[in-house]
């Protein structure tokens, strides 16, 4: 295919995505999609929230940015099913920029590097790159999963223990989120708020447990309401922090033009930009990639399967258009797309009403947002990692030979203790050197044909 056939098809809106909705059906077809935006969106307030949160950003702007990236990678990406929005693998990545640069400038900053990040995902699909994503190694694409879950639960323990919070509000200028390394060593016991712990593990297991029942339950937000509840009425005077008097009263006018801004250039700053471009291209890319794979297994979709390159290219508009207007970089959601699919979702009309349906649910319930406990926020993301780390996965690796299960250990334990980028290429690169210089002692491994794993949250 030429670049002009690419393009071409990169901004044909009626493409074969659409397949599903036909003059026959249309109207049961669109039930579906509506039931299933619905669905998702109760689910995805909860979680848009604590992500931002947990990067250092205001909870409104993890609506917007759910919301936002959704519609744009339904209109331009190359997944009939795939749900976009915020996504646990990015956590490390816009937290360390964020706490390195500062909320308000960080932001500015963050936006410079999502639009570079943008540009170099579309110019992946304008020259069909997309076909190279299948040869990240499975091993190292769950190791990457397993450590950002540790990260998560880690760096969020402190809003369930009570911890963290309390330092920030007596004034310490300190980042609500410090890490993993600063958190283990700076922990204080003796702060440690019991009713915070009841309800961050309360939200916890009420979530889980709704979702054994059925996955069309929106667990996340039935939990947290329940929680807010009862920290509003019998908890009222326990000392748990809310979102409120962290954040301030979260506003309803979403959506804020955020231009790109530059810090003083020096050679740190130029390494930064480098780097943080990069580790956006490489979530972005490959995460949206395999779960796009995934969700074509989920729903045994029989018809035009996703198309790589277009997917590169709806995800450098996510990663330009998004963080522009208030939001950050986002990619498709393993989650969130299954829920879809099992709730029905048959077109890229499911991803539409799940953005209109989130922002209209979250205007009118900002109040009530921000009336929710920080220990219910950190609930939420201990479940988001719990489910991030799945043992069937980790044992099929193991099946494939010693090798790649050490590849899997080294990535899970690297990651949490250095960076992500650093984590994931000096893996990458043990693997590439392994594989050239050791080839008894790494083959029959890794067949890229046969690798559509994800590291999807």
């Amino acid at each position: 295919m030429t670049w002009g056939e690419r393009l071409k098809l990169f901004f044909t809106f009626r493409d074969s995505r659409w397949e599903d909705l036909r003059w026959d059906s249309w109207k049961p077809t669109v039930y579906r999609d509506f039931s299933a935006g619905l669905i998702v969106a109760m689910t995805a307030i909860p979680m848009a929230m604590g992500f931002a949160m947990a990067m250092g950003l205001q909870p409104e702007q993890g609506i917007i940015a759910g919301a936002l990236s959704c519609v744009v990678g339904r209109t331009f990406g190359g997944s009939k099913y795939q749900v976009y929005g915020p996504t646990a693998a990015f956590i490390p990545v816009i937290a360390a920029l964020i706490s390195k640069y500062g909320p308000e400038q960080g932001h500015g900053f963050l936006v410079l590097v999502s639009i570079i990040a943008g540009i170099i995902l579309m110019m992946m699909g304008l020259f069909g790159l997309g076909r190279f994503a299948k040869y990240v190694p499975n091993s190292i694409v769950i190791g990457f999963t397993v450590g950002i879950a540790v990260a998560i639960a880690m760096t969020n323990m402190e809003d369930v223990l009570g911890v963290e919070n309390f330092r920030d509000l007596v004034g310490q200028d300190e980042d609500i989120h410090g890490g993993l390394i600063h958190n283990i060593t700076n922990l204080q016991l003796s702060k440690i708020n019991l009713w915070s712990v009841l309800l961050g593990l309360g939200t916890f297991a009420l979530t889980k447990g709704l979702l054994r029942i059925s996955i069309f339950i929106p667990a996340p937000l039935l939990a947290i309401g329940f929680c807010t509840m009862l920290n509003s009425t019998v908890l009222k005077n326990s000392g748990n922090v809310v979102v409120r008097d962290i954040y301030g009263s979260i506003p309803t006018n979403f959506f804020v033009f955020t231009p790109p801004t530059l810090p003083a250039m020096t050679g740190t700053v130029m390494l930064d930009i480098v780097y943080f471009a990069l580790a956006i291209v490489f979530v972005s890319g490959v995460e949206s990639l395999l779960c796009s794979s995934m969700a074509d297994r989920l729903a045994q979709n029989k018809g035009t399967p996703f198309n790589p390159d277009k997917e590169f290219w709806g995800q450098g508009l996510v990663q330009i258009i998004t963080p522009l207007m208030n939001g950050f970089p986002c990619t498709g959601a393993l989650a969130r797309t299954a829920t879809s699919i099992k709730a029905g979702a048959l077109t890229p009309l499911a991803g539409y009403f799940k953005a209109f349906l989130k922002l209209a649910m979250a205007f009118y319930l900002a109040t009530f947002l921000e009336s929710v406990p920080m220990a219910c926020i950190g609930g939420i993301l201990l479940w988001v990692a719990s489910n991030m780390i799945k043992p069937s996965e980790i044992r099929e690796v193991m099946t494939t030979g010693r090798f790649e299960t050490l590849m899997m250990a080294y990535t899970a334990v690297m990651v949490p203790l250095t960076d992500f980028l650093t984590g994931v290429l000096s893996a990458l690169i043990l693997y590439a050197l392994a594989r050239r210089c050791f080839p008894a002692l790494t083959s029959g491994n890794f067949e890229p044909e046969d690798k559509d794993q994800g590291l999807c949250n």
